[in-house]
């Protein structure tokens, strides 16, 4: 297996460092869930798109089927529990419980980022969910700059370490420029890609942190033959606002400046919706509402993290399972009341755009813009 850079190594970790990635991931943990580092002038659009009422769906609701295929496996509803967190004790905790949700409820489950796991093997516990999710569709996660100076063999032990399905591989350049001591070298990213689809042997997912994909990054990653992206765009979690609380000086004047910055969600998962990709819609979804609309413009499920968190934090295990059955009986109601029999024929429904949303399909010469 072979890689363009050196490659690391989990001994190469020194203390300070993985002191500060412990500290960054409990300080993301409590920044999400406060709910201040939201994006403050800049929505999803998810609300500029209103599906049609059918007044006569000739059908019981029970029969609305919300099972969904995303990669390889089946769900029981569009809906993942997204990437959050992991290499802490309460990760751990955290990591568990949703995944034990997700195993109940038959949705997907997203790991945090694994680089803790890489750095310090002592954390892969804080990771490890198979236990208590033996069927559920698991995802791993490895940042791009990471997984470019890892081998495939390197990245292929965090894969079968946790069990994933399937890897996201996570980019996020705008986040880095203003984490303390974050990334500035972001080349081969696309070769890597191409290497990792080559020779990983599971499905690669490749995801953004709450600045969205664009249509050329959709075209890039299905030309070297990955067909499955996670959005995550801008309207809910601002990361680039996240790690602005924790930088200093001139860092935090640029994540000020920049805390906006991105692609809203509903604009993102529309771009994409036409070069045959599985597209989990991450990115401020919070209602079942949230995913509906984001399933009507092409997204397969939608994904759900920061208020899942938050409905932990404030009901544990129990709460977080209410919420999610709140959010699944309300895909189950607006699948029903648009006259669909599948939350996949969301897709083909009757809709209407509102001018924000097609402005952005006419910028990049999107097909939905010609409807």
């Amino acid at each position: 297996m072979t890689t363009s850079h050196a490659s690391s190594s989990s001994a190469d970790a020194r203390p300070e460092q993985t002191a500060l990635i412990s500290q960054r991931k409990t300080d993301h943990i409590n920044l999400c869930a406060s709910g201040e580092v939201e994006f403050r002038g800049k929505g999803t659009l998810l609300d500029d798109l209103q599906l049609i009422h059918d007044a006569l769906p000739d059908r019981h609701v029970d029969e609305v089927d919300l099972r969904t295929p995303l990669l390889g496996k089946v769900l029981k509803a569009p809906i993942v529990i997204s990437a959050m967190t992991g290499g802490t004790d309460e990760a751990q905790d955290i990591n568990r419980d949703l995944a034990r949700v997700a195993e109940q409820l038959g949705l997907g489950f997203g790991l945090g980022s694994q680089r803790a796991m890489w750095l310090r093997p002592e954390t892969a516990r804080t990771f490890v969910v198979r236990d208590v999710a033996p069927t559920a569709l698991v995802l791993g996660n490895i940042g791009l700059v990471q997984a470019r100076d890892m081998t495939t063999a390197q990245v292929r032990s965090l894969v079968d370490g946790v069990g994933a399905d399937a890897l996201c591989v996570h980019l996020n350049p705008a986040m880095e420029l203003i984490q303390p001591g974050g990334d500035r070298d972001f080349r081969s990213g696309l070769d890597t890609l191409r290497r990792l689809h080559a020779e990983l042997g599971v499905p690669i997912v490749v995801k953004e942190t709450g600045c969205g994909l664009s249509r050329r990054v959709g075209q890039s990653v299905r030309a070297v033959g990955i067909d499955a992206v996670d959005v995550s765009g801008a309207g809910g979690t601002s990361w680039v606002g996240v790690e602005t609380r924790r930088a200093e000086k001139d860092e935090r004047a640029l994540g000020e400046e920049l805390w906006d910055w991105g692609i809203p969600t509903a604009a993102s998962v529309a771009m994409l919706a036409d070069l045959g990709l599985q597209i989990v819609a991450t990115g401020g979804l919070r209602t079942g509402t949230d995913v509906a609309h984001a399933v009507a413009l092409g997204a397969r499920a939608g994904g759900l993290a920061a208020p899942v968190l938050r409905a932990y934090k404030a009901g544990g295990y129990d709460g977080t399972v209410r919420y999610l059955e709140q959010v699944i009986t309300a895909v189950r109601a607006i699948t029903f009341l648009a006259g669909c029999r599948t939350a996949a024929e969301l897709a083909k429904a009757p809709r209407v755009l509102g001018s924000r949303l097609r402005a952005f399909l006419e910028a990049v010469g999107a097909p939905e813009s010609r409807r």
